[in-house]
């Protein structure tokens, strides 16, 4: 098919700047897309960094001035991959000039700051989404399937645990995202925001939560992110940390079912587990990140002596998505996520519809975020 070109300009270039950036490369040689990406423009501060990425990642030019971005004629999408503190008056801008956007997670720091921003963009009438890629990943997508179905039935518990470990050591550097005035919180919003849309996405919206939170270690040296999630810093120099390590919350539906969720960066030997189990009455389902093609499926329909999570391997071209890929059982990876997002959201462009996530989510997982950092400080429920 023919595709139009969109024109984009990416504000940002680390992680997730690397992530989104392989997503628009790729997304033509998998999907007919209406639209076809052309990376126009990236912008980032630091003109040596930027000027490598620009290079390394494909991009037309660099600016280190996301004024100037945001400004072009001949810019039709801003991308924000930039750290949480900066998302609001980029997007206000972008969507003031008529920009669609796309921005990661969380959409912003506060509630206000987030409604803000959605009111912008419902003003201009662009169309808008927040990064949750997880909800892209073909298991995840089926297992949504499965559940509209009811071949679950009712819903009794959603539970949900995000595990990382790559700030354990108490030599890790004081980066942004341990900065709550840069990041807004700490494992709650980084990866618990994860955990949030997934649970919103699945099951439905919360009315109640209580939580805890804690944080380990109270300093660390000054530092600074180099990629990824690695870090350097000066030992010589300290800081406070400012945001939570660890937050463990429970929950209530609207659908009746209860939610338990851990979110944590100190959770020694887990990379990046990112899992839920959903449990219902006519069965179950689970699935974790760090095997992210396999969705496990427990039916009690099942004839006695049978009964058991069978392992299904999302590779069949029956399954979201990945019939653009390869023949059953040649998995994908983390990477396929963003180009499912980012093939959502052309299409969301192209067809005139506004896709999801978008800052609607936003918006509710940003409450959700408050309102379990208040419950935390205040040690009582907190309804919604």
């Amino acid at each position: 098919m023919t595709s139009k070109p969109v024109r984009i300009g990416m504000i940002g270039y680390q992680f997730m700047g690397k992530a989104h950036s392989h997503a628009y490369r790729d997304l033509p040689f998998y999907f007919d897309n209406p639209l076809k990406p052309e990376l126009k423009v990236i912008a980032g501060r630091n003109e040596e960094a930027v000027k490598e990425a620009q290079e390394k990642m494909g991009w037309e030019s660099y600016e280190t001035d996301w004024r100037k971005v945001v400004e072009r004629d001949d810019i039709d999408v801003i991308d924000i991959v930039t750290p949480n503190h900066t998302h609001a008056e980029i997007a206000i801008a972008a969507a003031e000039a008529g920009k669609h956007i796309i921005t990661e997670k969380p959409l912003a720091l506060t509630v206000e700051e987030a409604e803000q921003m959605l009111a912008a963009v419902k003003k201009n009438g662009v169309k808008h989404m927040i990064c949750h890629n997880y909800r892209f990943a073909p298991a995840v997508q089926f297992a949504k399937k499965l559940i509209e179905q009811g071949k679950l039935g009712r819903i009794f518990h959603y539970r949900a645990h995000y595990l990382q470990d790559f700030i354990i050591d108490p030599s890790f550097p004081l980066v942004w995202r341990l900065k709550k005035e840069v990041s807004g919180s700490g494992a709650l919003g980084d990866i618990g925001a994860h955990s949030i849309d997934l649970a919103r996405f699945l099951i439905g919206e919360f009315t109640e939560i209580v939580s805890t939170m804690e944080t380990f270690i109270k300093e660390r040296p000054i530092g600074e992110m180099t990629g990824g999630l690695s870090a350097q810093g000066d030992s010589t120099k300290m800081g406070e940390v400012t945001v939570d390590d660890a937050v463990a919350f429970l929950a209530r539906f609207e659908n009746g079912a209860l939610g338990t969720f851990e979110a944590t960066r100190f959770a020694n030997g887990n990379r990046n587990k990112n899992k839920f189990e959903i449990n219902g009455e006519k069965g179950s389902v689970r699935w974790d990140m760090e095997n992210m093609n396999n969705l496990e499926l427990y039916l009690a329909s099942d004839e006695e002596g049978e009964q058991g999570f069978r392992l299904i391997n999302c590779t069949e071209e029956v399954h979201p998505y990945v019939g653009a890929y390869w023949p059953a059982g040649h998995i994908i990876g983390y990477e396929h996520t963003f180009i499912h997002l980012i093939d959502e959201f052309f299409r969301g462009i192209a067809e005139d519809y506004q896709p999801a996530p978008n800052f609607e989510d936003g918006v509710q997982n940003q409450k959700l975020l408050d309102a379990i950092e208040q419950s935390a400080e205040e040690r009582r429920w907190i309804k919604l």
